[in-house]
């Protein structure tokens, strides 16, 4: 049975789990119908993952939060991008938001137009198909 021996680095380890989260969203949408892309690099556009119905393009970026509670502000990162969907993970629950980008500094996980979803494919798409 392969067995992984050597260390991982701290700042990678961290790079890997916020991948794996994008994963499980590009799954979930491309089980959902959407064309997904994904950037090279997303350094300066904030965008992790762009979908598409066809004629219509949508940036999605994925965080993770230590989260206490669903009133933990989630700070904008993504100012002056055109980031469309925010998509939270609580990385220490199975939890998460999906919620139109923002404009303010930050907001609370639960704010108004903000959607709840368990880590599970149908309670995600449930969130995803509640945005405007």
């Amino acid at each position: 049975m392969p067995r992984r021996m050597t260390p991982t680095a701290e700042g990678t380890h961290q790079a890997l789990k916020n991948t794996a989260y994008e994963s499980i969203v590009i799954s979930w949408l491309m089980q959902d119908g959407w064309q997904v892309f994904t950037p090279v690099l997303d350094n300066g556009h904030q965008t992790d993952i762009l979908i598409s119905d066809g004629p219509n393009y949508h940036r999605i970026q994925v965080k993770t939060v230590e989260a206490s509670g669903e009133r933990h502000p989630i700070v904008n990162r993504w100012t002056d991008s055109h980031v469309n969907v925010v998509v939270a993970f609580a990385r220490n629950s199975n939890w998460g938001y999906v919620m139109p980008a923002f404009t303010e500094p930050k907001r609370a996980l639960n704010s108004p137009g903000h959607y709840k979803f368990e880590q599970t494919k149908n309670d995600f798409l449930r969130a995803f198909h509640q945005l405007d």
